[in-house]
């Protein structure tokens, strides 16, 4: 047993998206963050709230008519029970949180609230408990909608409050897309016949995500295609994803046994998890001092790589399945800028 273990029984690290070492504490389905700083005051606080949070006695179930009822059977529906377990397993540690919140002078958690009594300011003020964090506050927002579309269902309310309130602005732009010059480095640290340079390879070339990555295999490969539907979208009868596969990707693999069940199994013949692969590529980034790129990068890669060759919004939602063509707007919008700033300067007559 680790030192953190005994002095903070389930205090377990990981790194973030910047690599960067944190600490969150889990038992049983329960997580809450502790902060970066292991051992501090406030780690301690949180951890200590993290406790008690944990071990409070569980309240009253549902009352009719109420927020939690609405989630209650939110869980319960078609529409939450479709959703893949990864999709599932993001929601609830919101909602619950949600849950669990106190608007300004009420006396009971919005769990107890009547879903009829709340209003777009109760909306407005859950998003700002958030503001710091714009992502955090528009998740709740999505969340929110949920629940209430849920409590029409349930005739428990006749409109969604969430209607009249707007999201967040933000700058961000989710996860570093990976430059050509951070793709080169990695291949530079990570040679052909490692299985980071495998991953690699697989993901750049397929805009495979992390659960569909670790189930490819041979099974998957027929007559130069590789075929496979994303585990993402399976239970709600997603689209088959078929590419014709690479040279590049087709001398990588070519390498590999085809006994083998996945092309990522581990040194012990097992398949490999999505949490796992994760994991391997931040080490891999990290080793090639390339912080700032993941896995999910390399979806946002292979569509500036698209985009930069001129294909079509369709193309590269057909080769990444993406859903919304707003998303993949962002890279066919920039590819085009890039090539029409080319042309223009270009077009510049030098001056003597």
């Amino acid at each position: 047993m680790s030192k953190a273990s005994r002095q903070f029984p389930g205090a377990t690290p990981y790194r973030d998206r910047h690599g960067k070492r944190r600490w969150r504490f889990r038992r049983k389905g329960f997580s809450r963050e502790l902060g970066a700083d292991y051992g501090s005051p406030e780690f301690v606080r949180r951890y200590e709230e993290a406790q008690k949070e944990r071990q409070a006695p569980a309240g009253p179930g549902a009352e009719p008519g109420t927020i939690g009822a609405a989630v209650d059977s939110y869980y319960r529906s078609p529409a939450f029970l479709s959703l893949a377990r990864s999709t599932q397993a993001v929601y609830v540690p919101i909602i619950d949180a949600l849950l669990r919140e106190m608007l300004d002078g009420a006396r009971l958690p919005l769990e107890r609230q009547l879903a009829s009594a709340i209003r777009p300011s109760h909306i407005r003020e859950l998003m700002e408990m958030k503001a710091d964090t714009p992502d955090a506050a528009n998740r709740r927002l999505s969340m929110l909608r949920l629940i209430f579309q849920r409590a029409i269902e349930m005739d428990l309310v006749e409109a969604n409050p969430c209607r009249e309130v707007r999201r967040y602005r933000h700058h961000s732009q989710g996860h570093h897309t990976w430059t050509e010059a951070e793709i080169r480095r990695f291949y530079d640290v990570h040679r052909v016949g490692s299985v980071a340079h495998t991953a690699m390879t697989l993901m750049l070339y397929t805009g495979a995500r992390r659960s569909d990555a670790v189930r490819l295999g041979w099974p998957h490969v027929e007559s130069g295609w590789i075929r496979w539907r994303a585990q993402k979208l399976a239970r709600r009868g997603g689209q088959v994803i078929e590419l014709p596969i690479h040279p590049v990707l087709a001398s990588v693999l070519e390498a590999l046994p085809r006994d083998r069940l996945t092309f990522l199994e581990t040194k012990y013949g097992q398949a490999r998890s999505a949490a796992g692969l994760g994991g391997l590529m931040r080490k891999a980034c990290d080793a090639a001092k390339l912080p700032e790129c993941t896995s999910h990068g390399l979806r946002k890669a292979i569509a500036r790589r698209l985009a930069e060759a001129g294909a079509t919004v369709h193309e590269i939602m057909a080769v990444g399945d993406w859903q919304s063509i707003k998303d993949v707007e962002i890279y066919t919008r920039k590819a085009e800028r890039r090539v029409g700033a080319e042309g223009a300067i270009r077009k510049i007559r030098a001056v003597k």
